[in-house]
Parts: structure tokens; C-alpha cells; sequence
């Protein structure tokens, strides 16, 4: 019985300092909320929900609140952006960034765009890789290529408006040929599809697949980097290949429009000590994510700069007119 108390006693101690280690980040940090919403257009598993769940795990204790992951699905983006353009610019909603609520902003013209959105900071440049089954018959993109001149085939990509459907749309140009592409509501649905042979090829992040590349289920066949890069030693260059097609993705974060300068900075330094977080960067290097920290009053030059030369793409390509 005696035993019983002091455990009891215990964890009663253990709770209190829990809660006090707490309320001291807390009040340390000065944030306005104790919980704060990060909103992520992908469906769960998908790249920028992982995202999102991983960086909410480790930023939290060095921001003073809890993170809660919003999957907010339709409409490629259109629905998060919404959301977040009509959010109270107070420190209590954000959003991940990828090139998708670019693309979305471009393609679909819905009534918030990405010009409707306050970019605060980027975080990660992540690789886009093409990927196949393990067990498909497909060694090199070259036979995927190959695939396609002969009898066209089926290659896949995440939402219809996003970078990896740019990717693939680049790619047919560079190799002359016109496979169908099937586009689905998020990383995770394509990947199943890959998976069971529904599709010959994916294109999407390497962090999203980590977990059946290291299964034995996927293999990485190049990389849309500008060169080989360490995080996949081995792997080629689609442009090395023969295909002039150089990419790589985006992972940030933003808020409402007028979201104050105090909040702005709490979230700057937040983002900066995180990435120095030895724990972290063994989670982060892991999921093959490279750290691209952008303040900011550049990040808002950078997605502009992004955009523009997406528009300038797809008006290049009759997409838009």
C-alpha cells in the first residue's frame, strides 16, 4: 500500500512540474494562445501532414503552445485558403506552403488566393523524386519512358494543381511523349496507387514514401534536383537522364493577411531554434528534408518570384491563356 502512494505520489509530482515547465514556455514565449491551429490542405499521411506533425512535435515546446494538425481537404488548397483568409489575424490559424496553393491560386481562380495569405517563413526544400513498386517491372526511367512511347502508359501525381503535376507535364515534353496522368487528392492516395500497379510511375516528395522505401516497397528511379544529392546517394538526375527538368519544393508556413509583426517574429525565432534541435534534424534528415530557413520579408519576394515564373509555364504550355 505504501509502494502504491509514493508512485501515486509520484506522478502527481511528475504532473504538476509537467504543467509548470509548460506554463513557464508559455509565459517565456508571450504567445497570445495556448493552442494554435496549423492548417494543411493534404489528407492525412500525405507530405505536408507529416510535415506539419513533425515540426508541431518539436516547435511547440520552443514556441510555449500546442499545435493541433487540421486536415482540410477539397478543392486542391481552395478550401484551407479560405479558411485562412477569413481567419482573425491573432496568432491562432496557419497554413503549410507548398507550391499547391500556387497552382491552385492560378489554375482554379477561386475567391482567396495565395496573394490573400501572409507568408511568414519557409522552413524546408523538399526533393520531388519518381518513384516506382519494387516488384513493377521498371528498373530505370528510361524504361518507364520507354513504356510510354510504345503504349503510352498511366503516371501519377498528387493534386491537379500541384508542382509534381508540373513536373510530369515537363517531363513528357522533354521525352515526346503523352502517357495519361491521373491526378488524386493527396501524396498518400497516389502512392497506394503505385503500390498496386494502377499507375506506372509517382512523382512526389521522398520524404512522403520514407517509410516503404525503407520497407522494400518503393524504389526512387531520379531525382528533379538541379544534381545528385547526398540525402539519395545513387540517384540520378532527371536532367542527367537526358530530360531538362529541374524542381524542388517548398514547405513553409503562413498566416492571415495583417498577421501582427510580434506574431511574425515569434514564429521566426521559433523556426530558427527548432531547426537547430539535434532531435529534430535527426527526425528531419531522416525524412530527407533539407532546412531552407527564409524570413520574412524575403519568403514574400520568394513566393512571388514562384509564382511568376509558374504563371509564365503554364501560359507557355496553353494552360492559361
Amino acid at each position: 500500500m505504501l509502494t502504491q502512494a509514493l508512485k501515486a505520489y509520484s506522478a502527481a509530482i511528475a504532473l504538476c512540474l509537467a504543467v509548470l515547465v509548460s506554463s513557464n514556455a508559455l509565459a517565456q514565449s508571450g504567445y497570445p494562445h495556448r493552442v494554435v491551429t496549423l492548417v494543411t490542405h493534404s489528407s492525412p499521411g500525405g507530405g505536408s501532414d507529416v510535415f506539419l506533425r513533425e515540426l508541431a512535435r518539436f516547435l511547440g515546446p520552443e514556441m510555449g503552445v500546442e499545435f493541433v494538425v487540421e486536415n482540410v481537404r477539397g478543392g486542391s488548397g481552395a478550401r484551407a485558403m479560405a479558411q485562412l483568409a477569413n481567419a482573425p489575424a491573432d496568432g491562432s490559424l496557419f497554413y503549410a506552403t507548398t507550391p499547391t496553393y500556387i497552382y491552385t491560386s492560378l489554375l482554379s481562380r477561386p475567391a482567396n488566393t495565395y496573394r490573400d495569405l501572409e507568408p511568414l517563413v519557409n522552413v524546408f526544400f523538399d526533393e520531388e523524386v519518381v518513384y516506382t513498386r519494387t516488384s513493377g517491372p521498371f528498373e530505370t526511367l528510361e524504361q518507364v519512358i520507354e513504356k510510354a512511347r510504345t503504349s503510352r502508359g498511366r503516371w501519377g501525381a498528387s493534386t491537379p494543381a500541384s508542382l509534381e503535376r508540373q513536373a510530369l507535364e515537363q517531363l513528357k515534353l522533354a521525352a515526346g511523349v503523352t502517357p495519361a496522368i491521373v491526378t488524386h487528392e493527396g501524396g498518400g492516395d497516389l502512392m497506394l496507387n503505385v503500390l498496386n500497379g494502377t499507375l506506372d510511375i509517382g512523382v512526389g516528395e521522398a520524404q512522403e514514401i520514407r517509410s516503404q522505401l525503407d520497407a522494400g516497397q518503393l524504389k526512387i528511379l531520379a531525382v528533379f534536383a538541379p544534381e545528385q544529392t547526398e540525402r539519395l546517394p545513387g540517384i540520378p538526375t532527371v536532367k542527367e537522364l537526358g530530360y531538362d527538368v529541374v524542381l524542388t519544393k517548398f514547405r513553409g508556413i503562413a498566416g492571415p493577411p495583417g498577421t501582427p509583426p510580434a506574431i511574425v517574429d515569434a514564429w521566426q525565432q521559433g523556426v530558427q531554434r527548432v531547426l537547430e534541435n539535434p532531435d529534430y534534424r535527426n527526425v528531419y534528415e531522416a525524412r530527407l528534408l533539407a532546412p531552407r530557413y527564409i524570413g520574412h520579408a524575403q519568403y514574400g519576394e520568394f513566393i512571388d518570384d514562384f509564382a511568376t515564373r509558374t504563371q509564365e509555364f503554364l501560359r507557355a504550355t496553353g494552360v492559361l491563356q
